[in-house]
């Protein structure tokens, strides 16, 4: 516009053009705000600039970022490599070493089997000596009572006058003779002095072995409910009869023990004096004595016509799950939590052998009848059978997949039983040391099982409240069904007529 001067005489300047013609209103137009648009694109270029710089700087630290991601990547690149090249040395290895031990295989296969054909032969030879023993000793039973019926009459043997034989002078050996012998009688004494009572080599036989033999009366299944003795305020843990006569023992979580009198269930003995509760009892041979487990660590003998304790047995560290006599009833063998069983000798009131073994607590322990051999059920999923009088392990039955809770034989001892956390039952051939069958009615466990008096029989407690029944004959499977709780404990009558079931609520149940 030719505007040359300042903008102080801006109007002075402005109407002199105007009036020299210069400037024309009509060729004016707005005159742009030029200062306000250059402070907004200078604002504007200012913000460019810090985004600019943060833009910068985030891009190093991206760039560092990536360096350092790029160097790990390296880095475990390298180490993976090195971890495959181990994996396949250790491949190699594993497949060199498993070559060697295929070599070795068919060895060690021939040898376990020659080591189990040996401790089956072992113990078939134990138990036909303890047999042939018992027969000679019968043998010359009867031939001392047949002796004295007969008189043999020696003829007489004339002599002569005057040829009778001088003594001749006695020796050093005839001279030591008497004294030899009163050292062997003193010997004698004082071995009859001590307590200790020896285990029988002389066994009765099994009386049960040749009696139940293949029976063709049906078994009994169809049990109805009877009674109900309300004996405990807490759980039942165990029921057992009396060998001879119709009493029944029942154990309690109440720390009590009582035996009834069938069929009306009159009690007749109350045993006090454990601490804890009660998981196990069982008779002595001849009725007249029991033995109690507990809670308290303890086993205690009672005297089951005046309910007093006889004698305490304490030793284990934990509590005691199970106990079972002797049938010498000189010796009663417990299982405890604590992972052992001890031989407790009744004479000399002491523990004659503690039995290591199993891994974790062993819930069962029973005597096979006549026998010096018993049988242990563990939490370590095994049974395990043992010499009383070694006290070493002589087979080990492995096949459970869960804590083993009981374990038993039939009348004639010719099978096992045993049951476990999931309700699995199994059968054992006692004589090949061989499972038979497994049947699995849980997955409640199974507390107890019992065999019937002929063996065909197997009544297993279960803790979902029923009673299933085994018919080993043809396999079949019976419920009986009354417990509103847990079932602890099931055993059959004598006769084989009724059963009798214990349960958590405290009553035991009798069905015929």
């Amino acid at each position: 516009m030719g505007m040359t001067r300042t903008l102080d005489c801006f109007q002075s300047e402005w109407y002199e053009l105007i009036q020299k013609g210069v400037t024309e209103l009509t060729d004016v137009g707005n005159v742009p705000d030029i200062y306000t648009q250059y402070m907004l694109l200078e604002n504007e270029n200012k913000n460019l600039k810090n985004d600019l710089k943060c833009y910068k700087q985030a891009a190093d630290k991206a760039k560092e970022s990536l360096l350092k991601t790029q160097k790990e990547r390296d880095f475990h690149r390298m180490h993976h490599r090195r971890i495959i090249q181990e994996k396949n040395k250790l491949i190699n290895d594993f497949k060199g070493l498993k070559l060697h031990y295929a070599s070795y295989e068919p060895t060690i296969r021939v040898l376990l089997e020659k080591h189990h054909t040996l401790l089956k032969q072992k113990m078939l030879i134990s138990l036909e000596r303890d047999q042939a023993v018992e027969q000679i000793s019968g043998l010359r039973t009867t031939i001392r009572s047949v002796e004295p019926g007969h008189s043999y009459q020696a003829s007489s043997i004339g002599v002569i006058p005057g040829c009778e034989r001088e003594p001749a002078p006695e020796g050093p050996a005839q001279r030591g003779l008497p004294e030899a012998r009163e050292q062997n009688k003193y010997k004698t004494k004082m071995k009859d002095d001590t307590k200790d009572s020896e285990f029988p080599i002389y066994m009765q036989p099994n009386p049960n072995q040749y009696v139940y033999k293949e029976n063709d009366c049906p078994a009994k299944f169809d049990y109805t409910l009877n009674s109900i003795f309300r004996l405990h305020e807490l759980p039942v843990s165990c029921i057992v009869m009396h060998p001879h006569k119709d009493i029944l023992v029942s154990c309690g979580e109440d720390h009590l023990w009582k035996a009834v009198g069938l069929p009306e269930g009159r009690e007749l003995v109350t045993g006090t004096g454990h601490t804890d509760w009660l998981s196990n009892c069982c008779f002595h041979p001849s009725g007249n004595k029991l033995a109690t487990s507990s809670g308290d660590a303890t086993v205690k003998l009672w005297d089951l016509s005046t309910g007093n304790c006889i004698l305490t047995f304490e030793g284990h560290k934990h509590a005691v799950w199970s106990c079972t006599w002797h049938s010498c009833g000189d010796f009663v063998a417990s299982s405890s939590l604590d992972t052992t069983s001890k031989i407790w000798d009744v004479n000399s009131e002491r523990c004659r052998c503690t039995l290591y073994g199993h891994t974790d607590s062993v819930n069962s322990i029973e005597f096979f009848l006549c026998s010096n051999m018993f049988l242990t059920a563990s939490a370590d999923k095994s049974l395990s059978i043992w010499d009383a009088r070694t006290g070493k392990c002589e087979q080990s039955l492995y096949g459970h997949m869960h804590s083993v809770n009981d374990a038993t034989f039939t009348p004639r001892g010719h099978v096992i039983a045993s049951c476990d956390s999931c309700g699995v039952t199994k059968l054992w051939d006692f004589r090949k040391l061989l499972p038979i069958v497994s049947i699995d009615v849980g997955p409640s466990p199974g507390n107890e099982v019992n065999f019937d008096s002929s063996g065909r029989v197997l009544a297993q407690a279960s803790g979902s409240g029923v009673i299933h029944l085994l018919d080993l004959k043809s396999g079949q499977i019976h419920k009986l069904v009354s417990h509103e709780n847990e079932i602890h404990t099931v055993v059959f009558s004598h006769d084989g007529e009724s059963l009798f079931s214990g349960g958590s609520n405290g009553t035991v149940r009798m069905w015929s």
